[in-house]
C-alpha cells in the first residue's frame, strides 16, 4: 500500500470511528465496508467532511453474493465508488442489505443526485429497495417484467417471451418460440488458395 492510501486509511478510521465494520486494501484499492445503519450518514461525512472530500459519485451498483464463499449470512450488498478530486483519492464503499428477503438499504440521492439512476438499475435487477428514494420504479426492464435478472437464482430459460405487436400496438408476451436450426460451418477460400497462385 503506498502512502496516500495509508494516509486515507488512518483518516478514515479516525474521522468515522465505530461506524467502520472494516477497511480492506486489496490491488491498491480501499474498500469500506459499513453497517446499513449507518451508510447514510457515513456517506454524509465522506462527501461534506475537508479532511475527505469525496465530491463525486462515479457508480452505484448491486452485488448477489449467493454463491460466493464466505458470504452465506449476507446475500445483497450496494457498492459504491467514490473520487475525491481535491485529495485525489478514490474509494469503494460497500453495505450489505441486513435482510435477504426485502433487501433495503438507504438511498443516498440526496448525497448525490448521479445516484438517482443507479439506484433504479440496482432496484430494477437485483430488487434491491432504496429508503428515500423518491422516484424507485424499473429503469431498463419493462413495466409488467416479473423479476429481477441479475439475482443469481433468477431462471435462465423461460416459458414467456416479450415481444412488440405492431397489430395491437404494444408489447406482449407469448410462449418460447424456438426455430430449429442447423448450424454447417462453410469453409470460404479462393480458387488459387490451394495452387499457391497469385492473390493480386
Amino acid at each position: 500500500m503506498n502512502r496516500k492510501l495509508e494516509r486515507l486509511q488512518l483518516l478514515l478510521n479516525d474521522l468515522l470511528g465505530d461506524r467502520v465494520a472494516s477497511l480492506e486494501c486489496a490491488l491498491n484499492e480501499l474498500t469500506l465496508d459499513v453497517a446499513a445503519a449507518d451508510y447514510h450518514f457515513v456517506m454524509m461525512q465522506l462527501r461534506d467532511n475537508p479532511a475527505l472530500r469525496f465530491e463525486q459519485l462515479v457508480d452505484l451498483s448491486g452485488i448477489d453474493y449467493s454463491e460466493f464463499a464466505g458470504r452465506e449470512d449476507r446475500r445483497f450488498a450496494v457498492t459504491c465508488h467514490l473520487l475525491s478530486l481535491t485529495h485525489n483519492w478514490r474509494l469503494r464503499v460497500r453495505v450489505f442489505a441486513p435482510d435477504e428477503s426485502f433487501p433495503l438499504v438507504d438511498s443516498v440521492t440526496d448525497v448525490w443526485n448521479c445516484a438517482n439512476w443507479y439506484e433504479r438499475e440496482a432496484f430494477d435487477l437485483y430488487g434491491i429497495f432504496f429508503e428515500g428514494h423518491t422516484d424507485l420504479r424499473r429503469i431498463l426492464t419493462d413495466y409488467g417484467f416479473v423479476g429481477h435478472p441479475f439475482r443469481k437464482d433468477f431462471p435462465v430459460f423461460g416459458h414467456v417471451e416479450m415481444r412488440y405487436d405492431a397489430e395491437q400496438r404494444r408489447v406482449i408476451y407469448q410462449p418460447v418460440t424456438i426455430e430449429p436450426r442447423e448450424v454447417t460451418p462453410r469453409v470460404v477460400r479462393e480458387d488459387v488458395y490451394a495452387r499457391g497462385g497469385n492473390r493480386g
